[in-house]
């Protein structure tokens, strides 16, 4: 890291930041005062995106990254000695594929699941933690899912690698207690967003939208990204340890209210 300077904003690392969840805690992010660095592997989404924010006054660096790719996220976190201090790590990388029972559902779709939603979290959260422990003030957060909490059918894969990441979230608060990073999980319920149903069906529209059909008022990633502000911005002592957040329609990840 380079000296510290007092006058400088905030670092916060998004990842999955092209889209969604990640897209919208970026822009939320760099309205309360933070540069932004957003990765993902669609290069032109963020460099669109990081063009958008510096254009409106904020402060925005895009990095295009496969959080997957180890050597790849350990040449990324040597790229941020170019800050004063790293401050926040926002692991938002994950996704879904499939909706199988467990008796047909393709191995392969469970191992990508596991390999971004828990993997990718772990290469990000290894490489950056000791730029966070370094900052004083460092922040650690982990977007699961209700379904890291709680099962339902057709979703065995992706419960599965939630409640990786999950559990992840919880030993890292364990093990890294007394240091000064705080780690955060935020387990949003129904969101409606443009892609992540769409990706779990690949590209069936018509079953994506069965997904939300009647729902009224689902979450929106502007709603999950304000409830990962909010956490961030808490007084650097002040740890919420973990928010679900579901739409009001949604009781638990089985009783969703559906008008006909």
């Amino acid at each position: 890291m380079t000296a510290a300077d007092p006058a400088a904003p905030p670092v916060a690392v998004v990842t999955g930041a092209s889209s969604g969840i990640g897209a919208a805690t970026a822009r939320q992010l760099a309205a309360a005062g933070h540069h932004v660095v957003l990765t993902a592997r669609r290069k032109d989404r963020i460099e669109a995106l990081a063009a958008e924010l510096n254009a409106a006054g904020r402060q925005a660096t895009a990095y295009a990254l496969d959080v997957t790719d180890r050597a790849a996220v350990d040449a990324f976190a040597r790229t941020l000695d170019r800050f004063p201090s790293v401050n926040v790590l926002v692991n938002n990388a994950g996704g879904a594929l499939g909706a199988d029972p467990v008796a047909t559902g393709d191995p392969a779709d469970w191992r990508e699941m596991y390999e971004v939603n828990v993997i990718g979290t772990l290469n990000m959260t290894q490489a950056l933690l000791p730029a966070l422990t370094a900052s004083g003030a460092g922040t650690v957060v982990v977007v699961t899912s209700t379904a890291g909490h709680a099962t339902y059918e057709g979703g065995a894969g992706y419960v599965a690698a939630k409640n990786g990441a999950r559990v992840l979230t919880e030993t890292l608060r364990l093990e890294i207690v007394g240091t000064p990073v705080r780690v955060i999980e935020v387990a949003p319920g129904m969101v409606k967003t443009d892609e992540f149903a769409t990706t779990r069906f690949r590209g069936d529209t018509e079953k994506a939208a069965k997904v939300y059909a009647g729902v009224p008022d689902p979450l929106s990633a502007d709603d999950v990204a304000d409830t990962i502000t909010w956490a961030v911005t808490r007084p650097a002592h002040v740890n919420i340890d973990l928010l679900v957040v579901r739409p009001r329609a949604q009781a638990s990840n089985t009783k969703v209210h559906r008008e006909s």
